[in-house]
């Protein structure tokens, strides 16, 4: 076997495979052999159909079928041969079969980026100290009101901010109704912003029965084609107004919350606790961030194209998927693909520079994931999803792909190394520095940012 390699740039390599014919004539033997036995033709009975008639007829399929082997076969015995260490999955291209009986192949790949590992223990962080005041869970408590409120008929007083009204409404664009601008028995609590902002103060101040119209010009990046560039007059009846009757907030408000809770403290505790798991976890994510963005601003190196190129795909496909739960397509909401592909480059750039940092820093101190690991990985997705252990696993054998799994809980470790390795200081937030006098400790719950209970991670 022969093996030549071109550089194409910094990391792609243009490998040139050749096998002798000594090494590819008794396979290529084999495999007509093979069809011979079993091969019927009129005039020859079964087995004994002649070889050059055989290599005349099924040429084409055995020189392809066996092209496929030889390659699988000394791909990687070749990069192994040369050292070269690939990291994208070979464009095959240009293989053919020579007169003197030879064949070969071309296979384009991106290698493995060299770097020095600067320095990765010991990063400067912050945190804030977290504290759940009580105009937070009150506040909380206001909106739990809002929800379990009854709705009482308004009478003939006007609408009022708060107000849930039923309206129709139709929209025209030169005197002419557009069918895609319509609703009927249309609800809408008045200050939601669940209509334009404009359309909603109209309706303050009307009365069940009456009428309204409004214009408004739109924008040509207005993400509705229907409205992109267009004066659009807005005609609203208001049918109905009901107000809101909130509830006393007392011990039988919070069973109406849920039956979890027997009195309004274990409310206003769950509203604590909640909030400060959903802290911390921002603080987390946080420390992470600034994790990643130091390692990148101390490690600058060229990574591989294609790895790039794959993950802007990825990026895109989240997007749509994104979009897809919400109910809406890229066209409605106003998202150009190819632009957003195209301003996602730098971002996919450092996701992969990131992690070529991270495996290495995982060589360095020999970070592995374990069965430990695994299970941890396992129940998670099977808390997410309300699946048992066994089931997650079972999908997994089934898929025959714990690859994505693997990385992603091989990074994890990675990142709590480095975290466990930094300096974290704790400092209050500027309203928190500000408050005057400090919360009394009953009144709130307080904790550091940077050490979240195993639980909230």
């Amino acid at each position: 076997m022969q093996v030549s390699i071109q550089p194409t740039g910094t990391l792609g390599r243009s490998i040139t495979i050749t096998l002798p014919a000594d090494e590819v004539a008794p396979k290529l033997k084999a495999e007509y052999e093979k069809i011979r036995q079993n091969a019927r033709m009129a005039g020859f009975r079964k087995g004994k159909v002649p070889m050059d008639v055989i290599e005349k007829t099924y040429k084409p399929q055995v020189e392809a079928d066996l092209a496929e082997k030889l390659i699988q076969e000394s791909y990687f015995d070749a990069i192994g041969k040369e050292d070269i260490d690939p990291v994208t999955h070979p464009e095959i291209t240009d293989f053919k079969y020579h007169d003197d009986g030879s064949f070969s192949y071309d296979a384009a790949v991106e290698t493995r980026p060299i770097f020095d590992l600067g320095e990765y223990k010991g990063i400067q962080l912050e945190t804030p100290l977290i504290t759940i005041s009580d105009e937070e869970v009150a506040a909380e408590i206001e909106k739990l009101r809002h929800e379990l409120a009854a709705l009482q008929d308004a009478g003939d007083r006007p609408a009022v901010e708060g107000d849930v009204v039923l309206i129709d409404f139709q929209g025209y664009f030169k005197g002419n109704p557009i069918k895609q601008i319509k609703n009927n028995d249309f609800s809408l609590e008045l200050g939601s912003g669940k209509l334009e902002a404009e359309l909603e103060k109209k309706l303050v101040g009307l009365k069940k029965g009456e009428e309204t119209r409004h214009e408004i010009d739109y924008p040509e990046t207005n993400p509705n084609p229907f409205l992109q560039g267009k004066k659009i007059e807005f005609r609203i009846n208001l049918k109905e107004v009901k107000q809101r009757l909130l509830p006393e907030v007392d011990d039988e408000f919070a069973k109406d919350v849920s039956d979890t809770f027997n009195t309004l403290d274990d409310l206003k505790f769950s509203i604590r606790e909640r909030r400060m798991k959903d802290r911390l976890n921002q603080s987390e994510g946080a420390l992470i961030d600034k994790i990643m963005q130091t390692l990148l601003e101390r490690h600058d190196f060229e990574v591989p194209k294609r790895l790039v190129d794959f993950e802007v795909r990825q990026m895109v496909k989240e997007t749509e998927d994104r979009l897809k739960r919400l109910g809406v397509t890229p066209e409605t909401a106003g998202l150009d693909l190819k632009q957003f592909a195209e301003n996602s480059q730098p971002m996919a750039e450092k996701r992969v520079r990131g992690d070529f940092i991270l495996k290495k820093i995982a060589d360095v101190e020999e970070i592995k994931v374990d069965d430990a690991d695994m299970e941890r990985g396992f129940k998670r997705i099977g808390d997410q999803y309300k699946m048992s252990v066994k089931e997650v696993k079972e999908f997994f054998k089934s898929r025959d792909d714990l690859l994505p799994l693997m990385n992603e809980l091989l990074n994890e470790k990675i990142l709590n190394f480095l975290k466990e390795a930094a300096v974290v200081t704790t400092a209050a937030t500027a309203s928190e520095a500000s408050a005057e006098p400090p919360a009394p400790a009953e009144a709130s719950t307080t904790a550091p940012g940077d050490t979240p209970a195993e639980d909230d991670k």
